[in-house]
């Protein structure tokens, strides 16, 4: 995990901001009277994690999905430094957690659960100086026979073996990426591009990405023959067709934004951001891109 992804995780651990004092004492104590809402794609911290529902307010205080989704996303990149198998189960618990119709509040990880993730990853944490954050103390989760959301398997550091997705692949360290860090590499690429993906291929350890058409470039480094091909370009993912990736699992339901560098003529992706919401909202995120001072 880079620092300033956890720099920023970290400001709104200590800002007054998803984890102010003011907020309830105990996850799940709120005055505000409970719902079921669908979890969106948007919310890229918890999509596929396995239940379709979530229940607001959730345990760290969101009323709204909205909300979730804006706090839950610079946690995204710490699913792909594979530092426990249940990291992403553990943070959905908190930002998106199981909504049951039968139980009358949002279903709370086990103490085991926590314990395990926190094991694993708070050494990375650590590693750039940042503590477990204090709404994260396993100390007030359920380690009776309360119902809770229980560990899946043993940790990572115990089994030696990297985090895998559902079916059982290695995650791409390119995909599943923030919008913060994007804009942190922006200005340490050779490109940066936007396309809608019509294809992908295996090439020997690699995978190929070919747009529909032009892809369009917003960084520009070169002169107009330069940029002209590399919008016509093809995208390559180091050791793509060795991992998972979920942006090019679901490309077609929205559009792609990658960076990378020149690697022996070929554009290598180093980061990629599948955009599934307005249009609107994606201009102004690449007008902020394209202020960025290089």
């Amino acid at each position: 995990m880079a620092a300033p992804m956890l720099l920023s995780v970290w400001v709104l651990l200590s800002s007054g901001g998803v984890f102010a004092s003011d907020r309830a004492s105990s996850p799940g104590l709120s005055s505000t009277r409970s719902a079921c809402k669908p979890i969106p794609d948007t919310l890229g911290l918890c999509r596929g994690v396995g239940y379709p529902q979530m229940r607001l307010p959730n345990l760290l205080g969101h009323h709204t999905v909205r909300e979730a989704q804006q706090q839950a996303g610079p946690w995204v990149p710490l699913l792909a430094k594979q530092c426990h198998p249940d990291t992403k189960m553990f943070l959905c618990s908190l930002f998106a957690p199981v909504c049951l119709l039968e139980l009358p509040g949002p279903v709370r990880p086990c103490r085991s659960l926590c314990e395990g993730v926190r094991a694993g990853c708070l050494p990375v944490m650590s590693a750039f100086g940042f503590p477990w954050p204090h709404m994260f103390n396993c100390s007030q989760f359920p380690a009776g026979s309360e119902v809770c959301i229980p560990p899946t398997g043993p940790r990572a550091k115990d089994s030696g073996a990297p985090h895998h997705n559902d079916t059982g692949t290695v995650m791409c360290d390119a995909c599943s990426d923030s919008e913060p860090e994007l804009q942190r590499r922006y200005c340490h690429s050779d490109f940066a591009v936007r396309l809608r993906v019509k294809e992908t291929s295996s090439e020997g350890a690699d995978r190929r990405i070919v747009a529909h058409g032009r892809s369009r470039v917003l960084l520009r480094r070169g002169d107009r023959a330069e940029e002209e091909a590399m919008a016509r370009s093809d995208l390559w993912l180091e050791e793509g067709s060795k991992c998972a990736c979920e942006e090019l699992d679901h490309y077609s339901s929205g559009t792609i934004l990658a960076l990378g560098n020149k690697v022996e003529g070929r554009l290598m992706v180093s980061r990629m951001l599948l955009w599934k919401r307005a249009d609107k909202e994606l201009r102004k995120f690449i007008r902020s891109l394209q202020k960025l001072v290089c």
